[in-house]
């Protein structure tokens, strides 16, 4: 008994003691596998580490600071982000801006919308091999609601007969992007201008007879 008490107490004092030396004060971070790993070396956006010697322990950069020091003097507000100019619209890569129509408001959409990818024969073959992955199993390969997954489904329109066939550019855009009906939605698998590029394709398919 006095064995097994004596060790008990040896564990408890280890565990202390190593309690102790993880412990974190000041510039010392306490015990840490590869720090660089829990702290950013480069400039963290929202926050700025204004005092030059944070984590001088461990630095080797060659101005002499400390390898947690990442602030930009020349930014306000105690952040290294600039935000943007005042009255800016955050536009993707592409030069398109985030599309901001309500779900349910397709009749809106199909109002204002206006497709900005010029049609091309390049540009309908690339529609149709973006309607061949993402749109063929339900609407099938022309448009008549025949595809493999449609078939089963029942009741997926055709492209060229009654409302359908009349629905613009605006209103076919925004149900691939939000989805209608049994239809989900496909705006975060298809970007925007391969959305429009659909749309040029599906129109040339409710032309058919």
């Amino acid at each position: 008994m006095l064995i097994l008490k004596s060790s008990v107490s040896k564990l408890l004092f280890v565990a202390f003691i190593l309690m102790i030396g993880c412990r974190a004060k000041d510039d010392f971070p306490g015990l840490e596998y590869a720090p660089n790993m829990y702290h950013s070396v480069p400039y963290e956006g929202l926050s700025q580490i204004t005092d030059e010697s944070s984590g001088k322990w461990l630095s080797n950069r060659e101005d002499g600071k400390g390898e947690y020091f990442n602030s930009n003097p020349n930014n306000p507000h105690g952040m290294n982000l600039r935000e943007p100019v005042d009255g800016t619209v955050k536009r993707n890569m592409s030069g398109y801006m985030p599309y901001r129509v309500h779900k349910d408001s397709v009749d809106l959409a199909a109002r204002i919308l206006k497709n900005p990818v010029e049609k091309s024969d390049e540009i309908l073959s690339d529609g149709k091999q973006l309607y061949s992955v993402f749109c063929q199993a339900c609407h099938g390969s022309q448009g008549k609601g025949d595809g493999k997954v449609g078939e089963v489904m029942l009741g997926v329109p055709a492209y060229n007969v009654g409302r359908v066939k009349d629905v613009p550019e605006g209103h076919i855009f925004h149900v691939i992007t939000h989805g209608k009906g049994r239809m989900w939605p496909h705006g975060s698998q298809i970007t925007i201008e391969e959305r429009w590029k659909i749309v040029h394709y599906v129109q040339q398919l409710q032309q058919l007879d």
